[in-house]
Formats: C-alpha cells, sequence, structure tokens
C-alpha cells in the first residue's frame, strides 16, 4: 500500500477519487429542494429524515405488551414477529402507503408531501430548552378505529404566513382528498412504466406493486465513515472520508445499509420508474470511489447503522471493508443495457432534455467508470492469462466447510475446499467480460474510439469459446466449473459446542465439482455460439428436474442445497435465445434456436420463469411478503422479508420486461 503525492500522510486507500464530484452536476443541484425530505429512515417502520449530515430525523414507534412487560417498536427487526410491514404503494419522491400489522393492532401510515409548504432548510420556532434536542410526542385513544394526521411545516416563525391555513392543506379533508390524487396516479404511473396488459390478475397486481412500492420506499440517506482494512494501522482499519450516500436497501429488516452489488439490482426496476432516482443513487456510489478506483462493497455509515449491524446479523460483523475485494459491476449494466440501450438508442423515449441529461451524466462519470473496471480487470486476475478468482476468501478458518466468497454475491456457493491463489471462478470471468463489453459501448455512445478499441481488446480475449472451455468446462459434467485446491472429504465435526472442520484427505489442484448456479454464467453472458452442443446441454441443465429445477424454479446448486435463487438473468437469456432479436439482423436464428424452439414451448409451464413465478405469487399471497429466498421442496419463503433486491426482480419477469445486453 502506497502514498499519493499530494497526499504525503495519507494511504492511497484513503484517497478520493481527483476528479469533480458526479454529485455536483447542475442536474442534482436543481433537484435538491424538491428530495430533501423523504421516508430515507428504511430502518425504521416508519421514519422521515433530510437528505443531510446534520439532520433532523421523525419516526414512529408503538408500544405493545410481551409477557405483561411494555417494549417498544421502531427498527425493523424479524424477531418483533410482525404479521405484516411494508409499503403497498410508494412513488420514490413525496407519497407512500404502508401496512404495520402486529397481533390485534393494525397500523396503517401514510406519507406525503406538498410542494406548496418545503423550503429546503428546516427552521424550528425557539420555544424549548437551549440543550434539547429530542421532543416526544404521545398519543394515547381508546377508540377502536383512529385517525391521527400529524404535519410538519418547516420555516415557521412569527412573521410567517397564517399558521392554521398552512396546517389545513396537510391534514383532514385536504389530506385526505390529496392522497386519494396521489392514489391514482401511482396506479396509473405503475400501469404505464411496466407496460401491464389489462388481462393480469388482481393477486399478480398485488405482488408487482409491492415489489416497486417497497423498492422505492426502501431508499434511504446514510452518512459517515466506512473502515477500511489498512496492515500498517495499530487497529488494522483506518476511517474513509466522511461521506453521504443515498441508496436502496435490500431489506428493512435485515440488511438496511448500501450494497453495490445489490444496487445494481434495484435500479434495473427504479430507472423504468424514474431514472434520475437512478442517476442520483449511481452518481452517489461513483464518488465513494478511491484514486485507486475501488469502491467498498457495502457502506454502513453513521451511528443509527453500525448500531443495527449487530441486531440484524447473526454472523459477527466487524464492518471493515477490504480494498483487493470486488463485488459484480451491476451498475453498469444498468448504466449500459437500460439507460443508454434501451431508452436512449432502440426505444427513444428520452425526451431531448432527459437525454442531455444521460449524456452529462456519462460524460462526468466516466473517469471513474473507466478507474472501477481497470481496477477490476487488475485486481482480481488468476495466476493463468484470461483468469480471475474472487479475493476475501478465508483460507485460515477451520470453522467453514467450505470458506465464503462474499464479494461474488453468492455468499455460501461452494468453491474450492480450500482457498488458494490458483482459483478460477468462472462467474467472475463472465462479469469482467459483460463489464467490458458495457464499457465498449458506453465508449461508443460517447465518441472515444481510442478507449473503445481497448475495451474491444478484452471483449474479443474473454469471450474466446476455446479458451474458455479449456479453463473451465468439464466433459463429465457436460457444464462449466470453477478451478482451485479441492477436495470432496472434507467435514465438520462437533467440538465443545461448535463446528470444527476436518480434511481427511489432501486437496489438489483440479476442477471443482460442484453443478450450480455459476455454471450458468456463460449461458446468461452469452458466450456460447448458438451453434455449439454445450449450449444445448446448458438449455438441458436448467430445465432438468434431476439437476437444477425444481418445482418453485432454478436452485443455486444442483440437488445439494435447499435454497432457491432467484433466477432473474437466466430467464432473461432463456427467453431471448428463442427469440429473434429484430434490433440485430446481423444475427439470424440459428438452426440450433429453432430445433429447441418447439420443444420447450411445449412444455411452457415448466420454464423456470413460470414455476419461479407461480410461486412467488403464490407466497405473497399467503404472507404478504416478498422473500430472500424460498425453499426447494415447499417452496416457501425463507429469509428476508420485504426483500427488495433480486426478489424484486419478480416484476421485470411479469411483464416479460427484460434489460439488452
Amino acid at each position: 500500500m502506497g502514498f499519493t503525492d499530494a497526499h504525503a500522510l495519507r494511504p492511497v486507500v484513503t484517497t478520493p477519487f481527483p476528479a469533480p464530484n458526479v454529485m455536483d452536476l447542475t442536474m442534482f443541484k436543481e433537484r435538491k429542494e424538491s428530495m430533501y425530505w423523504g421516508t430515507y429512515r428504511p430502518q425504521a417502520y416508519f421514519g422521515v429524515r433530510v437528505r443531510d449530515p446534520h439532520p433532523l430525523v421523525a419516526g414512529l414507534m408503538w408500544l405493545v405488551s410481551e409477557q405483561n412487560e411494555p417494549v417498544m417498536r421502531h427498527f425493523c427487526e424479524d424477531k418483533h414477529g410482525l404479521k405484516l410491514f411494508g409499503w403497498t404503494e410508494h412513488n420514490g419522491t413525496d407519497y407512500g402507503q404502508q401496512d404495520l400489522v402486529e397481533k390485534d393492532l393494525v397500523l396503517q401510515t401514510s406519507f406525503v408531501k406538498s410542494k406548496e409548504n418545503m423550503f429546503g432548510q428546516v427552521k424550528l420556532s425557539d420555544t424549548a430548552e437551549d440543550d434539547s434536542n429530542v421532543y416526544v410526542f404521545q398519543i394515547s385513544t381508546m377508540s377502536q378505529f383512529s385517525t391521527i394526521d400529524i404535519a410538519f411545516i418547516s420555516g415557521i416563525d412569527e412573521k410567517t404566513a397564517d399558521m392554521e391555513d398552512r396546517t389545513n392543506t396537510l391534514t383532514g379533508s385536504q389530506l385526505t382528498t390529496l392522497l386519494a390524487e396521489k392514489h391514482v396516479a401511482f396506479d396509473e404511473k405503475f400501469r404505464e412504466c411496466f407496460n401491464l396488459s389489462e388481462e393480469i390478475d388482481a393477486k399478480t397486481l398485488d405482488v408487482g406493486k409491492a415489489a416497486i412500492g417497497n423498492m422505492l420506499g426502501c431508499i434511504g440517506y446514510l452518512y459517515g465513515q466506512s473502515k477500511v482494512y489498512y496492515h500498517k494501522s495499530k487497529h488494522h482499519f483506518l476511517h474513509y472520508w466522511p461521506a453521504e450516500l443515498y441508496t436502496s436497501v435490500p431489506c428493512r429488516s435485515k440488511l438496511p445499509w448500501g450494497q453495490l452489488s445489490d444496487e445494481g439490482f434495484h435500479q434495473m426496476l427504479i430507472w423504468r420508474w424514474d431514472f434520475r432516482i437512478t442517476l442520483d443513487i449511481v452518481g452517489h456510489w461513483l464518488d465513494l470511489m478511491n484514486v485507486e478506483g475501488w469502491i467498498p462493497r457495502e457502506q454502513i455509515l453513521g451511528l443509527e447503522a453500525l448500531r443495527l449491524v449487530s441486531n440484524c446479523n447473526k454472523i459477527k460483523h466487524d464492518h471493515v471493508q477490504y480494498p483487493d475485494v470486488v463485488n459484480p459491476p451491476t451498475l453498469l449494466l444498468v448504466l449500459c443495457g437500460c439507460l443508454i440501450k434501451k431508452w436512449c438508442l432502440y426505444e427513444k423515449k428520452f425526451n431531448d432534455e432527459e437525454s442531455a441529461e444521460n449524456v452529462s451524466f456519462l460524460e462526468r462519470a466516466f473517469a471513474r467508470l473507466e478507474a472501477w473496471f481497470q481496477w477490476l480487470y487488475t485486481s482480481q486476475k488468476g495466476k493463468k492469462e484470461g483468469s480471475f478468482y474472487w479475493r476475501g476468501r478465508d483460507s485460515t478458518t477451520d470453522q467453514e466447510l467450505n470458506p465464503r466468497t462474499v464479494a461474488s454475491g453468492m455468499d455460501d456457493y461452494p468453491r474450492a475446499s480450500h482457498p488458494s491463489d490458483g482459483e478460477m471462478h468462472v462467474d467472475l470471468r463472465c462479469w469482467i467480460y459483460l463489464a467490458a463489453d458495457c464499457m465498449k459501448f458506453i465508449t461508443t455512445f460517447l465518441q472515444r474510439k481510442k478507449t473503445e478499441e481497448d475495451y474491444s481488446s478484452i471483449v474479443h480475449q474473454l469471450s474466446d469459446f476455446d479458451d474458455l472451455n479449456k479453463m473451465h468446462y468439464d466433459r463429465d459434467h457436460k457444464t462449466y466449473l470453477d478451478f482451485g485446491n479441492h477436495t470432496e472429504k472434507v467435514r465438520l465435526v462437533i467440538e465443545f459446542g461448535r463446528g470444527i472442520r476436518v480434511t481427511d484427505e489432501e486437496p489438489e489442484l483440479k476442477k471443482v465439482p460442484h453443478v450450480g448456479y455459476a455454471s450458468l454464467f456463460p449461458f446468461m453472458s452469452k458466450i456460447i455460439p448458438p451453434h455449439s452442443e454445450i449450449l444445448e446441454q446448458q438449455l438441458d441443465l436448467i430445465s432438468s428436474n434431476e439437476l437444477a429445477c425444481s418445482d418453485y424454479g432454478l436452485l443455486s446448486l444442483a440437488k445439494t442445497r435447499i435454497k432457491q435463487i432467484h433466477s432473474f438473468v437466466i430467464i432473461k437469456s432463456s427467453m431471448q435465445l428463442f427469440v429473434h432479436d429484430t434490433e440485430r439482423s446481423d444475427e439470424p436464428t440459428t438452426m440450433l434456436e429453432r430445433s429447441h424452439m418447439d420443444e420447450y414451448e411445449l412444455h411452457d409451464s415448466c420454464l423456470p420463469q413460470t414455476l419461479l413465478f407461480s410461486n412467488v405469487v403464490g407466497e405473497y399471497d399467503k404472507t404478504r411478503y416478498i422473500w430472500e429466498r424460498y425453499d426447494q421442496t415447499k417452496g416457501t419463503g425463507e429469509g428476508g422479508r420485504n426483500f427488495t433486491g433480486w426478489s424484486a426482480l419478480i416484476l421485470l419477469i411479469m411483464t416479460e420486461d427484460y434489460p439488452r445486453l
């Protein structure tokens, strides 16, 4: 770890990227006032705050009795066992409706902002002691049905306009009317943005609205400093510079902070609703980049977020981010596949002003995108040319049967049993290929020909089918596998109440015989030529009940795990395979595509998207939650509730609206 010339006393890892911040663009300054207030505390059952490092925050608390003792509810926690919590509607800016149900208590919270009453700055009347910083309002009622309107009006002093008139616009019948108008507008925009058929049934519509409503309602604002690993420090970590983050969190009760790879999945929905929110969020993430092009993958910023970590995770979490650990570059897929290809070029749904904003954003962000790719490409290289492996696996632990690969986004997917620098991960090679292809397209769009040629060279190298097969294809399993120092003869032995890993034979460098999600990445990345027999084998793997397909969708690991994956990208690839892309007339439908078309259409009810879709809708109807994952034997929801990461992409499966890559 070295030092920069400009900051002789500052290590590289905590040196900001030397370019103008994306968030300093005029487009964001113009929207600052309208986006100042919001439900930016997703970790609370209902919380509002301002986008400011030193905010005024507000939230809802209620008391219930447990074992004849009063307990307080405020932060979302699965252990509370609420029958229901979550946004049924939210538009991301000034409106939302949410239901909270605990035992016999039903709370319905509505949120609305009125432009006539937000002044950008928070000014409270000087009516309290100088040292007061918390106000608590207690509301008690004996009525079975009660409606309480709470209006917060900023900018109040003795000289302002009539207080009563201003309050009336945000309470009573006027508030009821305003909420009804917002509800109608939400419904109309929902159908417009996702091009929903009039024939879709009510249960399916409920799932779709919950997906986008919770996604938008889970957008939060964080401010603080990350901890980053630094071996020369006394405590082996340093603090990143103080930074803000506007982000959509994956799960309010389990992961209520920023996750880099999850953000790309979030934005596949959000940009269709409001592309300016997407640019706002992506811009914040890019401004977290250090001088080397690294972005800390997990953003637990501020005291409130840090306190929640221990409550939300059973696994010990030290909060420290490691500067050699990456996440899948999903944000590039959003910028390239959605904003540029779909709306700017092919369908041209942006008007001139909106297109200009997109171009301005990409021009400002380009230096950071390029640095991010170059750091990703160089930092994750393997020993063999064209190979890559995820950093961050613990080679010293004896408490995990197969040390986790958290960086990949598939935390407990089994890699080589003994982590080493000789590993080659097939999914990472495909991710870097996709990232290079996205950068190539962005450079073409911005007319940077010299840089485009550099990315074209990398794309050509990583799409070399023969080279991919030499590294990762296994003829016995007829699919793609990781490579590493591996043995199958490992087991956990319980000693003194904890599991200890025991290895019964020496591992050796070889392909890892675990068929699963990672095996399908060459298919998802469209690297496999359409005339190859391997493509047929991949399709067989996807549709086979003997291997990867269950009655409830695709499995993360072939018949050896009980978790079901949310296979959005696999579904997208399989659907596009059988549809001639009229926008790419130089690639006609091949004989293999035609030979399989009838077979797979005849068995449409068994396709992954059909199984997954029906199960998610059915479980939502039973539980009123979209879950983090689903059990392969029963289809029941597991993990985080109201999981708005990949699970919320069920809405895109519903509309068959897939990003073009």
